[in-house]
């Protein structure tokens, strides 16, 4: 079946009901600001915060269920989003998007992405940022 086109880790998704704690506990920790927005969709405070190579993206959609496990989704940086999607409709994964999504509001260009089901209900987004 081969192998899927993936660089490493992207980002670790957290849900956040308070993004000003959030930035100021992730920084304290020596977390940057990489970049900052507000969807037009959904009027929601998206920061991805970096230190070294681990990225966290935190967004206050205020349903933040305030207990151990709560991270979203755990993304995969992928050179090649469409050859992504259709190694995982091959190999019968579980398809939670059953398309290649998109927001062209995130990083310079844009960021192309979807996500599987993992075995213990784990959300794992792939995503290109363009």
């Amino acid at each position: 079946m081969g192998s899927i086109p993936a660089t490493g880790v992207q980002h670790i998704g957290l849900p956040t009901n308070d993004m000003n704690a959030t930035v100021d506990f992730y920084e304290r920790l020596g977390f940057k600001i990489a970049f900052e927005t507000v969807t037009k969709e959904d009027n929601c405070r998206v920061c991805f915060l970096k230190f070294e190579n681990l990225c966290i993206e935190a967004y206050e959609n205020h349903q933040a269920v305030m207990k151990s496990g709560a991270i979203d989704h755990i993304a995969i940086d992928t050179s090649d989003i469409n050859a992504a999607f259709e190694f995982v409709k091959k190999g019968n994964f579980k398809l939670l998007d059953t398309t290649i999504q998109s927001i062209p509001s995130f990083w310079a260009n844009g960021v192309k992405f979807f996500k599987i089901e993992g075995p213990n209900r784990e959300n794992i987004e792939f995503c290109q940022i363009l």
